[in-house]
């Protein structure tokens, strides 16, 4: 498979040399990001906490981050612009042989997903941002060995329900995490922001089918992967989503796939606002030099 790594990346992680980075998070730089995000981007600021997640992260400026599952790219937008050009950002997809198990892609729609890396950093020009970091992508099951050992952190942001959800049929979260552990520096942090189930739900509401994931569950797969659990942030937790045995986490803002011809409904699941997040960061292992 051809993978879309620039030119840059490649002559950079191929010859060691690690991208130019600064000391520590630049709470300063983020601010200045945020401030000069559109409207619509911002009204999901008080939802989605972008600051205090990625300084609970320690992302910082200069380094390289992958982003899995990055969607439509809300979070890529504000990473690209804050990592700056001598950051890297790498968008990872999930692998082709899991679309088909959702059920609802068109065959044409199944077609186009052969091509995501190499359209999602195409697409990431139409951004619109002057000092970008370099943009790159692969997808699981095929990180490319000039990423082994180069990634400062890695951040799944609501991307973790439906590689639980098909692991029985394909091995697809413990894949995932088998190429988060290479990718990443010894030490290197992985940060999860995930749509959390209440520990009372059945286990097997809680799968990742309807979105939502124990937090138990989460740190259990992390840390049987080869993770360390370093703690949690409540920012994201929301105490009115509530959900029941019949309700999914798409039911909420910004989908509300249930309530898109009943005002009543639609008015009470914006009054809940987005869901209840877990967020969770853990570390790389720290191998001793011999």
């Amino acid at each position: 498979m051809n993978i879309p790594l620039s030119a840059l990346l490649i002559a950079v992680l191929a010859l060691g040399i690690p991208p130019l980075s600064a000391d520590s998070f630049d709470g300063d730089r983020l601010t200045a990001v945020l401030e000069a995000g559109t409207q619509e981007r911002q009204a999901r600021y008080t939802h989605r906490n972008p600051y205090e997640t990625l300084e609970f992260f320690d992302v910082t400026p200069g380094t390289v981050v992958i982003e899995a599952f990055p969607g439509g790219g809300w979070y890529s937008r504000i990473l690209a612009d804050y990592l700056g050009p001598e950051g890297t950002l790498v968008g990872v997809d999930y692998a082709q042989e899991m679309f088909p198990l959702f059920g609802f892609f068109t065959a044409e729609q199944l077609a186009e997903r052969q091509s995501w890396s190499e359209d999602w950093v195409a697409g990431a020009s139409d951004w619109g941002i002057g000092d970008s970091a370099t943009i790159a992508a692969f997808v699981y099951g095929s990180m490319p060995d000039e990423l082994a050992g180069r990634a400062d952190t890695v951040l799944f942001i609501r991307a973790l329900h439906n590689l639980f959800r098909f692991e029985d049929q394909g091995g697809f979260l413990s894949q995932a995490l088998k190429d988060t552990l290479a990718v990443l520096k010894p030490g290197g942090i992985v940060g999860v922001v995930q749509h959390e189930a209440r520990g009372d739900m059945p286990d097997d509401w809680a799968d990742g089918s309807n979105g939502y994931l124990k937090r138990e569950a989460m740190i259990e797969a992390m840390e049987q992967a080869g993770f360390e659990y370093l703690g949690a942030l409540d920012i994201n937790e929301n105490p009115q989503d509530q959900p029941g045995p019949d309700d999914a986490v798409w039911r909420l803002p910004p989908v509300m796939n249930t309530s898109r011809d009943a005002p009543e409904l639609r008015a009470q699941m914006q009054a809940i606002g987005e869901s209840n997040r877990t967020t969770l960061k853990f570390r790389k292992p720290v191998q001793e030099v011999l």
